[in-house]
């Protein structure tokens, strides 16, 4: 009978054992929708929202089971413990972080305003150098005729306001100035309206009033008319060869003028908003080194490269001594793009998580809070803030590790804070008892361990996190161990001292 209930012990308590074990994971895994504790006392909201110290208390939870909340105190229905009230800090603000000065001042934690101001955003691009369509003209046979001579016989040749490009010889041109001079030889009265009107068909015939005074003066027939250059340029179309017949109209030169040219800068059409008419830009070309050229956006041409996805921005810059060639390669960069003002923060306070925009905002009294904010063109260290903040407020600029989520701003104010401090910890009540090792990781070992009289706790199965220097190297799973642990500042257990036990018989006070 004896030998019976010796047996009969460990398998009763193995049993015991591996059922607690079961119904903690259980509690685990189905904790978010296990109803409140009906051990938990009838009390009001009211007076369970109010901490005895006068902090407002947001819900109540089981640190084992920490997604799981209740509204009011009571005992656990996942474990024999007491559940552990999670307090509404700075006025209920859950995302707020209190910093003293004192640790502020070792982290070097700097702030600057949220100002408004004018960014000048800077758009760096490749482009080329054209002739100004602008300064273009056109010479043309204004009469039927032949070019007996031609003075310029290629190409890109320079020429000179009033240089002479041709020599023509036009029949038609001889009747009209033969009617002309007889009128004017005629004597009599009155014959100025036949003069006028001799003149007029001169006009008609494509004679300019130049060629026109030249008869006149020199009182005899021009039976050969020089074309001059009505501007200096670049000839850069030549239609005419001697001897050649022309009719009216007919194109003969075309001259572009190199005073100014253009710069056609390939912008990429993601950034072709930022652009806007009027915006300055300067341009450097590797052919003239040291020279910085100047200039205005003149105009955005309406019109996509399909396969650089770029679109054209014309610039004119002055060329007083020519040294901008057609064709010549230049770099441009464009300034003063973004002409409204906006809320402007330094670049550093922006933090980019991935999936959100955050700047954390120093408030009065030590207090920090991470606010999310719709961010715009950034440049020359200066980011422009769409939405989310407001003149005159202050971001952090420096240690932003204050920041990115809630979980991390509490983990970040106990360590700021030192709350729980290392002598809070080693104040704090210790509690021993032994177990048996049911699994060890990475961070918390589960032990499965009898009553904890200091603590009021029955046997049960639980994880401990594991003590700052970590396990003995010689625990392993089935170890029997005496421990000692303490509860930190979320209420749940953390190891100090963990050893195993030598086989043998075993303390009331132990596991199984």
């Amino acid at each position: 009978m004896k030998r019976m209930i010796v047996v009969l012990v460990p398998v009763v308590a193995l049993v015991s054992g591996a059922g607690l074990y079961a119904a903690y994971r259980y509690g685990l895994q189905d904790g978010a929708n296990a109803p409140a504790p009906a051990a938990a006392p009838k009390v009001s909201n009211a007076d369970a929202a109010q901490a005895a110290d006068g902090k407002k208390v947001l819900y109540w939870h089981d640190p084992m089971v920490p997604g799981t909340k209740f509204d009011k105190p009571g005992k656990s229905p996942f474990m024999d413990m007491q559940l552990v009230p999670v307090y509404a800090e700075g006025g209920g603000d859950q995302s707020q972080v209190v910093v003293s000065p004192r640790v502020q001042q070792s982290l070097g934690v700097r702030t600057a305003e949220v100002v408004e101001g004018m960014l000048s955003p800077q758009l760096a691009v490749v482009g080329s150098i054209a002739y100004n369509e602008r300064d273009q003209v056109l010479v043309q046979a204004r009469a039927a005729g032949f070019i007996e001579r031609l003075y310029v016989r290629a190409t890109l040749d320079r020429v000179g306001k009033g240089q002479a490009l041709a020599e023509l010889y036009v029949p038609d041109w001889v009747a009209a100035q033969e009617e002309f001079l007889s009128v004017t030889r005629m004597k009599g009265g009155d014959l100025a309206p036949l003069v006028d009107a001799a003149r007029q068909r001169m006009r008609l015939a494509g004679m300019n009033e130049e060629q026109i005074k030249q008869v006149e003066a020199g009182g005899r027939l021009q039976t050969r008319f020089t074309i001059t250059a009505p501007a200096g340029g670049v000839v850069t179309e030549l239609a005419a060869r001697e001897g050649m017949t022309v009719a009216a109209g007919t194109p003969l030169f075309r001259i572009n003028g190199v005073s100014t040219v253009w710069a056609n800068g390939e912008v990429p059409e993601s950034q072709a908003g930022l652009l806007r008419r009027g915006a300055r830009v300067e341009a450097g070309s590797p052919a003239v080194p040291g020279i910085v050229f100047k200039g205005r956006v003149q105009a955005l041409l309406p019109e996509v490269n399909a396969t650089t996805r770029t679109l054209k921005a014309r610039v004119e810059f002055a060329n007083p001594d020519g040294k901008l060639l057609p064709g010549m390669f230049v770099s441009m960069r464009f300034t003063d793009m973004h002409a409204e003002k906006a809320l402007l923060v330094p670049t550093e306070a922006v933090i980019q998580t991935g999936r959100r925009t955050v700047v954390m905002l120093a408030e009065a009294d030590g207090r920090f809070r991470p606010v999310e904010v719709e961010a715009g063109l950034e440049t020359g260290g200066q980011t422009e803030i769409r939405r989310g903040l407001r003149p005159g407020q202050r971001v952090v600029v420096s240690s932003q590790f204050l920041i990115d989520s809630e979980a991390s701003l509490k983990g970040v104010e106990a360590r700021l804070n030192d709350a729980p401090k290392p002598a809070a910890a080693n104040t704090a009540p210790r509690h021993q008892g032994e177990a048996k090792v049911e699994a060890i990781g990475r961070d918390a070992i589960m032990l499965s361990h009898g009553p904890i009289p200091s603590i009021k706790w029955g046997a049960m199965s639980m994880e401990f996190k594991l003590p700052a220097r970590g396990l003995p190297r010689n625990v392993e799973t089935g170890d029997r161990v005496s421990f000692e642990f303490y509860l930190d500042a979320d209420g749940l257990p953390r190891l100090t001292s963990l050893s195993v036990l030598a086989p043998g018989p075993k303390a009331a006070g132990g596991g199984k």
